[in-house]
């Protein structure tokens, strides 16, 4: 059984690899630049991920790492990268 989930579900911890960049996006101007942003800030399929930090509110935003960089994104935008994650 594979354990991919969307990003935006990931809880403080979780460690995984990206799987899927995008196509969780309703409108498709709005999908295209979204992906473009995020596959400029490093999220690559491949690339290693780990969750730091959420945010008090809502549990957004959260920040990661992100092979060796780390980033901020809101739940709603981390919806469109799938996850596949390590056993903790």
């Amino acid at each position: 059984m594979s354990d991919e989930i969307p990003l935006s579900q990931a809880q403080r911890g979780d460690r995984g690899v990206i799987v899927q960049v995008g196509g969780r996006c309703h409108h498709h101007e709005h999908e295209t630049e979204l992906e473009r942003r995020l596959l400029e800030l490093g999220f690559v399929e491949g690339a290693r991920v780990e969750l730091l930090h959420e945010g008090l509110f809502g549990r957004d935003p959260i920040a990661m790492r992100v092979d060796d960089m780390r980033v901020a994104l809101r739940r709603h935008e981390a919806a469109n990268l799938i996850l596949r994650r390590e056993a903790r």
